[in-house]
C-alpha cells in the first residue's frame, strides 16, 4: 500500500466540492478527552456559532455525528412515532429519501409531487396540510437532483396556523442561498458541510426549536448505567434508533453532559471552521458571492448553446443543470473531463440520469478562475465531440457577469 495521493481535481458537481483549505487543516488537529474543558468548551462554541449559521436562537443547536442524511434520521426517527402522518413534498431525489426516512419510523407518508425542474406554491402546500391534517411538513430546501430552489420563507406560517411541526434539510443550500430559520419559524432543520459551507461529509449541525424539543423529550430515555433517581424519562414511546435519539444527544449536548457517544473530535474541529469561514466572510457576502459565480457558470452554459434545465427563476445559486446534448455521449465527456482536465461535474438520478449534467459553484470552488477553467474545459470537449458552439462565447459571457458585478 502506498501513501495516499489522490489526483488534484477540481469538484465542480452538485458536491461534495474541495474543502476550504483552513478546513482542512482544522482536522489536522490533535485530539483531545471529549470531557475535557477545552472540548467541551468547543462544543459550546460550535452550538454559538450555528445559531448564527442558521439565523436562530434555537438552544438546541448542535451537530450529529455522520453525514448529512444522519442529521435527517435524527430529527425525522426523534419526532416521529409509528402512525403518525407526515407530508412530503417531493420535488426531486431527495424527497423521496425523505419519505423513506419517515416511512421506516413508522410514519404514515402522504406526498404530493410536481414534475423535476419545478418547486410547490405556498398554496398547493396548504392544501395538502388541510387534507392530510400530518404532525410534520419534512421538505427538502435545495434539491441537487433537479438544481432547484423550493421556497420556504410562508410555509412557516402555514404549519403554524394548522398545528403542524415544519422541518426543511438545507444541506445543498445553506451558506450560498437565504436561510432563516426563526423569521420562516421552522421547528428543525439538518444540514451537511459538504456543498457552500466548504468542507467534508460526515457532520451533520441540526437546530430545533422549543416546541419540537419538546415533542422530542416526550420520549425521552436515560440509559441504565447513567441513569440516576433525579432522572425522569418521558411518557411516550422510546425513539427506536439509539444513535439518533435526540432525546439522549440533547443530553450528552447539554449541561449534565450525560455520556451518549465518543463526540468524532476532528469533524467538530471541521464544523466549528467551516462556521467559523462562513461568518468572517459574512452570510449575506457568502450568498452574494454564490450568486455571482452561479451567474457566472449560467450565462457560460447558455454560450456553449448548452440547454438549461428546470425553472431557472427557483434554481439555486450554486448548482445549474444542463440538457446534455443530442448526439452526445454524457458520461463519456464527463470521463474525458475528469482524466484530461481533472475537473467533475454530476449527472442526475432516476428521470433525469443521463440526461442531463450538473455543474456546481459552490463554497471554495465558487471563484471565477474555476468558473472559467470549467467553461473553457468543456467548450473544447464539446467542439470536438460536433456540437454546435460559437468559441469564446461562454468566457465572453461569463467575463461579462463579472464585469457587469464591478461597476
Amino acid at each position: 500500500m502506498n501513501r495516499l495521493n489522490p489526483p488534484p481535481r477540481l469538484l465542480m458537481g452538485p458536491g461534495p466540492i474541495n474543502c476550504y483549505p483552513r478546513v482542512l487543516s482544522a482536522m489536522s488537529t490533535q485530539l483531545i478527552g471529549q470531557y475535557d474543558p477545552v472540548m467541551t468548551g468547543y462544543m459550546n462554541e460550535v452550538m454559538a456559532l450555528y445559531r448564527q449559521v442558521f439565523s436562530t436562537q434555537n438552544q438546541a443547536t448542535l451537530l450529529i455525528d455522520g453525514t448529512s442524511r444522519a442529521g435527517i434520521e435524527a430529527v425525522l426517527v426523534s419526532c416521529i412515532e409509528p402512525g403518525d402522518k407526515v407530508l412530503v413534498p417531493i420535488f426531486g431525489r431527495f424527497g423521496h429519501l425523505l419519505k423513506e426516512i419517515a416511512e421506516r419510523a413508522g410514519a404514515d407518508v402522504h406526498c404530493i409531487e410536481v414534475e423535476w425542474g419545478q418547486v410547490f406554491s405556498p398554496e398547493q402546500i396548504e392544501d395538502a396540510i388541510k387534507r392530510v391534517k400530518p404532525k410534520v411538513l419534512a421538505i427538502v430546501q435545495g434539491d441537487t437532483s433537479t438544481t432547484m430552489l423550493q421556497p420556504l420563507e410562508h410555509l412557516g406560517e402555514i404549519c403554524r396556523r394548522h398545528d403542524v411541526l415544519f422541518y426543511s434539510d438545507a444541506t445543498a443550500s445553506i451558506g450560498g442561498n437565504a436561510f432563516e430559520t426563526d423569521r420562516w419559524q421552522l421547528d428543525a432543520v439538518s444540514v451537511g458541510l459538504q456543498k457552500c459551507l466548504g468542507g467534508p461529509s460526515g457532520s451533520a449541525p441540526i437546530t430545533l426549536s422549543e416546541r419540537f424539543v419538546e415533542v422530542v423529550n416526550k420520549r425521552r430515555h436515560i440509559e441504565a448505567g447513567i441513569r440516576t433517581e433525579q432522572h425522569i424519562p418521558g411518557l411516550g414511546r422510546r425513539i427506536a434508533s439509539n444513535y439518533f435519539d435526540l432525546s439522549m444527544i440533547l443530553d450528552y449536548w447539554g449541561p449534565e453532559r450525560l455520556n451518549h457517544h465518543t463526540e468524532a473530535t476532528s469533524m467538530l474541529y471541521c464544523a466549528r471552521e467551516c462556521a467559523i469561514n462562513l461568518l468572517e466572510e459574512g452570510i449575506e457576502q457568502s450568498i452574494a458571492r454564490h450568486q455571482l459565480h452561479g451567474n457566472a457558470m449560467l450565462a457560460g452554459v447558455q454560450g456553449l448553446n448548452l440547454q438549461v434545465f428546470g425553472d431557472t427563476k427557483h434554481k439555486m445559486h450554486n448548482v445549474v443543470g444542463v440538457y446534455i446534448p443530442d448526439g452526445i455521449n454524457g458520461d463519456a465527456l464527463r470521463g474525458q473531463l475528469l482524466n484530461d482536465f481533472n475537473i467533475e461535474i454530476g449527472t442526475s438520478f432516476g428521470p433525469l440520469h443521463g440526461k442531463i449534467w450538473r455543474i456546481g459553484t459552490m463554497g471554495y470552488n465558487a471563484r471565477k478562475d474555476t468558473v472559467l477553467h470549467t467553461l473553457q474545459s468543456m467548450e473544447s470537449l464539446l467542439r470536438r465531440s460536433g456540437h454546435d458552439l460559437s468559441a469564446g462565447l461562454a468566457i465572453d459571457n461569463a467575463l461579462a457577469v463579472y464585469a457587469a458585478e464591478s461597476l
